[in-house]
Parts: structure tokens; C-alpha cells; sequence
């Protein structure tokens, strides 16, 4: 007798070029926060901060890996998150990923962001320009040290794969408050929402 399959995450075709999943790591709804991850980390913890992060020795100037110049720690010149080291992949598995800057930059741009409530929920519904599909994603703000401030008020930051090269104790992000949508960087050690491509 073969096994039913096992039902895996969902996407939506946004007329983009990947399909962005409907919710995040560690959720089941798209209203849900899910679980929280430091760049280049795959299992949420409890306190965020560079004395806890994977990849660096205690502080900004000590990154190990992902690391662009002597400045910040051991140049290994890596500047996309590899599988291993990708939120997505590690708990999701199949092909799922992080999604670029580029990626994050193209939803930004090509679809349409409304600020509105889902279930109770605030955050942004997002709908494609080219064929009217949508995507919700909650305001679930970011985990530092071992707080969650503002969660469902204070905007939502979802990581990418992508280092910022000038700086490279930071990571590329996407980041929003009711007042709107930007790419934005920030210290790779805190706790942010993933939503796989």
C-alpha cells in the first residue's frame, strides 16, 4: 500500500520570477509569525545577540563566515546564503529557499501593498500587478536579545539570502511599517521572520 504524501507548504504564482510560499518557517496559517531565525542560523533560540550567533566570535568585527572584509572577521568572500545555512531549505527541505534581495526587491516593486488585519492580524496583503494574486504577510517584527517588541504593530522583517557586502556583520532585508515597504540591512544576529521562495 503507498503512503498518502505528506502535504508541504503552499506557494503562490505571483507572476514573478519565483512563487513565494503563502506563510512563514515555523507557521501553518500566513497569519502566523512563525519562528524567528539570526541570518545564516536554522532553528530559532531564545536570546539574539552576537555572543549567541553562529558566525562570529562575540562580536561585529569577528564574523567566521559570510565575510567580505578583514575588517569584520575571516574574508571568505561568500555572499549568498548556502543551503546548509538557509532557513528554508533546513526546515522545509524540497527546493524551497530564502529569496534573494533582488527577489525580495522585484515583490516590493511589482506588487501592490496594502496595510490591513487577517484574522485578527496586522500586515501587509500583497497583490500581484500582473495577475491579481496575493500574499499576507504578518507585521511580526524582530527578536533582539531575547525580547519581541511591537510584534503586530512595529512593521515586520523578513531575511534574505543576501549579504551587504560594504558591511558585512549585516545582511539584506526586507522591512515594513504601516507607512510602507523598503529593502533595508541589519545586524545579522537578529531574530527575523522567513518567507521561502
Amino acid at each position: 500500500m503507498i503512503p498518502e504524501p505528506v502535504p508541504g507548504p503552499e506557494y503562490v504564482d505571483l507572476g514573478l520570477s519565483v512563487k513565494w510560499a503563502t506563510c512563514n518557517v515555523g507557521a501553518n496559517k500566513p497569519e502566523e509569525y512563525g519562528d524567528y531565525f539570526a541570518w545564516g542560523e536554522t532553528k530559532p533560540k531564545t536570546t539574539y545577540n552576537w555572543s549567541t550567533y553562529k558566525w562570529s566570535k562575540g562580536s561585529e568585527e569577528s564574523q567566521t563566515k559570510y565575510c567580505t572584509s578583514s575588517s569584520y572577521g575571516t574574508v571568505d568572500n561568500k555572499t549568498v546564503l548556502e543551503a546548509a545555512d538557509d532557513a528554508a531549505r533546513a526546515n522545509w527541505g524540497g527546493s524551497w529557499r530564502m529569496p534573494t534581495d533582488l527577489e525580495q526587491d522585484e515583490l516590493r516593486e511589482k506588487c501592490t501593498w496594502t496595510w490591513t488585519t487577517q484574522n485578527g492580524v496586522k500586515g501587509y496583503k500583497v497583490t500581484s500587478k500582473s495577475n491579481g494574486n496575493s500574499i499576507f504577510l504578518p507585521a511580526a517584527s524582530c527578536r533582539d536579545d531575547s525580547s519581541l517588541d511591537d510584534a503586530g504593530s512595529g512593521g515586520g522583517f523578513y531575511w534574505s539570502s543576501s549579504l551587504f557586502m560594504d558591511i558585512p556583520s549585516c545582511a539584506c532585508n526586507l522591512f515594513f511599517t504601516s507607512n510602507g515597504v523598503i529593502g533595508f540591512i541589519f545586524n545579522r544576529y537578529s531574530g527575523f521572520c522567513v518567507r521561502p521562495v
